[in-house]
């Protein structure tokens, strides 16, 4: 366990917005092109699916660029909303974190790992490399937060590389069809249909990772100025990266193809570079999505460790090694992560994840609202920009999917809320325990 005098080992700017690009691209943008094409015709409202999204999650980054700063704790919406609202709705909001926000996109993340892998060597288990990644990761994390920031600053460096090249080499590619990206026939009216709702569930997952830096914060050097950075720079950077990635999906692959398709980037890459360059190109989208698994068992355990250090039941998620690193936390997340890999489908843990997350990540941008009403000589070294308008209009966004996914997708969004009922139960359980408990570790971060 640490010990109260030793000093924390922090991060800078360059490896908080590490964190964002690395937590924000990765499975969705590769694997949710070919649900989305089920729902939409025109190339131009594809396209406009994933800009509207990069503005909804910027509207996100730059509200909680000013929760952050104000309140700068690990944590991330557990901290925030127990300190806005309630700490029983903070638990909820941390349970939704640990499972549905952190081990399950890790887990879909070394499902896409192993699809990608097993594309160019079919006689490998997929489900057993994504077991295998995900192991690799925790233990690389579980080690010293010094190796495991220059391994996840490596892998996100590669991981932008690959996709400007990817890009790039579209140029030269030699499609079987053509397509139009300006609004016409019924592309202007499929943006206010109930198919772009659902399918911004997809996009709103593959941008999920906007409000990564939140979750290690007390980690961060010089947070006030940091964090906002980290989250508004990230956040833009992946927008353009994302619309760019799409463009190059639907002019390489015709939209039939890509329907309910996973590997997206393979169809595009044998496309692009033959047969043998899709290949190389399945591999390299596999190593990229090395550096999201990574991102998440980084941060998915700093909720957990702050939800031990406050309910008594959960102490034992607080405990740290001589390092300062929650390694009972990276074994929980690593445990869940497991079990939703072999357990659980792909689509139906991106439609029930995007659901829970969406209604956690509202609750806590409203919390901008409650923070300026009842706090209002709280020092803000950041305020949202834009404000009322960047907040309100994400909630608007967000509350407008909601009500079209959960009549598309019923059942997938009531496990979500089965799952939110699930951390209600649990906070009530973990009050059970002695409250004066003596602390695991040193000074909160």
């Amino acid at each position: 366990m640490t010990t109260p005098d030793r000093t924390p080992v922090k991060v800078g700017l360059l490896t908080a917005a590490s964190l964002v690009v690395a937590n924000m691209v990765g499975t969705g943008i590769f694997t949710s092109v070919g649900f989305q094409v089920e729902y939409l015709d025109s190339p131009f409202a594809l396209l406009m699916l994933w800009a509207v999204g990069g503005v909804i999650s910027l509207c996100g980054a730059l509200t909680y660029g000013e929760l952050g700063a104000a309140l700068p704790r690990s944590g991330g919406e557990y901290h925030l909303i127990s300190e806005l609202y309630h700490p029983s709705l903070g638990f909820i909001a941390g349970w939704i974190s640990a499972t549905l926000g952190f081990a399950g996109p890790t887990a879909l993340a070394a499902i896409a790992f192993g699809d990608y892998t097993t594309a160019v060597f079919p006689s490998l288990s997929s489900t057993h490399l994504a077991a295998g990644i995900v192991l690799l990761c925790s233990a690389i994390h579980a080690t010293s937060i010094t190796w495991g920031s220059w391994f996840q600053n490596a892998f996100t460096a590669l991981k932008v590389l690959l996709i400007l090249v990817f890009v790039g080499a579209a140029v030269r590619a030699d499609p079987t069809h053509s397509i139009t990206v300006a609004p016409s026939g019924d592309g202007p009216n499929e943006l206010l249909s109930p198919g772009f709702a659902v399918s911004l569930v997809f996009v709103s997952y593959a941008y999920a990772g906007w409000n990564a830096a939140i979750y290690i914060v007390g980690e961060i050097r010089d947070p006030q100025r940091n964090l906002p950075l980290s989250l508004v720079l990230g956040t833009a950077l992946v927008t353009v990266l994302y619309v760019l990635l799409n463009f190059v999906f639907l002019y390489t692959v015709p939209a039939q193809e890509m329907a309910g398709e996973v590997e997206v980037g393979f169809l595009a890459g044998s496309v692009i570079f033959g047969d043998a360059g899709g290949e190389v190109m399945s591999l390299f989208i596999a190593l990229l999505l090395v550096s999201t698994v990574s991102a998440l068992v980084y941060l998915g355990p700093r909720v957990t460790q702050a939800m031990g250090e406050d309910a008594p039941a959960l102490r034992w998620l607080a405990v740290t090694n001589d390092r300062g690193i929650p390694v009972n936390s990276i074994l929980f997340q690593l445990g869940l992560a497991l079990l939703f890999i072999y357990t659980s489908t792909f689509d139906q843990v991106l439609v029930y994840a995007g659901f829970t997350l969406i209604l956690s990540t509202m609750v806590t941008v409203a919390g901008v609202f409650v923070l300026r009403w009842r706090r209002p000589e709280i020092d803000r070294p950041y305020k949202t920009w834009g404000y009322p308008v960047t907040p309100l209009l994400f909630l608007a966004a967000n509350a407008w999917i909601l009500v079209y996914v959960f009549l598309d997708r019923p059942t997938e969004s009531l496990i979500g809320l089965g799952i939110v009922a699930v951390g209600a139960a649990l906070y009530f359980a973990s009050q059970w325990g002695a409250p004066d408990e003596a602390p695991v570790s040193g000074p909160r971060p």
